[in-house]
């Protein structure tokens, strides 16, 4: 029940986020639908390709989609006042990213997968579908190009494969590290933390 809470309070962050990113590019209302989606979901749905399970446990259960696009759809309707939060927005993201990347290592350290994989499955889960939004608005993703993202998606799914390894309890530990990513995350923003950039050929 903890995770299932977690993931939807991910689902409607990421919702938000996404939604808001595609009506700042100007999509109609069911691009931002689609795009509120796709952030909210595929993450999700990449994580349950690469550990066997189909279909998607996002695509079995209708209360997944309504969510997302409900959320979706208010940010497309009241997208001004959205806009103004911005801190918020930011939060909402850094919440999706540490509840997405921690859930997603245990539900794969659940299904068996080794702590090693278990750990790249959740960063993949936290970043994934804030990479395929990028990609659906023709923009390079985020964790390519800026501030601690995908490192803090990865320390947080580091925590919870520790935490199951010394075999400590998995609801406060992947709540735990939920709060680490978020720390993590809005740090790397306040203090503007960049991984290195090459210089360029010049």
């Amino acid at each position: 029940m903890l995770l299932t809470g977690l993931e939807f309070v991910g689902l409607v962050a990421f919702a938000a986020s996404g939604a808001l990113a595609a009506v700042r590019a100007r999509l109609d209302v069911f691009g931002v639908v689609v795009v509120g989606l796709t952030t909210a979901l595929g993450g999700g749905v990449i994580r349950d390709v690469l550990l066997g399970i189909h279909p998607p446990t996002t695509l079995r259960n209708w209360l997944y989609l309504a969510v997302c696009a409900g959320t979706a759809l208010l940010v497309f309707v009241f997208h001004p006042q959205v806009a103004r939060l911005r801190r918020g927005v930011l939060l909402a993201d850094a919440l999706g990213l540490g509840v997405f990347a921690t859930a997603g290592t245990t539900i794969a350290l659940n299904a068996g997968a080794t702590v090693y994989a278990a750990c790249l499955i959740g960063m993949t889960t936290g970043i994934g579908g804030g990479a395929v939004r990028d990609l659906l608005l023709r923009e390079i993703p985020l964790v390519l190009r800026k501030e601690i993202y995908a490192v803090a998606a990865l320390a947080g799914s580091v925590l919870v494969a520790v935490g199951h390894t010394v075999r400590l309890p998995e609801g406060p530990v992947t709540v735990v590290a939920a709060a680490v990513v978020v720390t993590v995350r809005m740090l790397a923003l306040w203090r503007r933390w960049n991984a290195p950039v090459a210089r360029g050929p010049d």
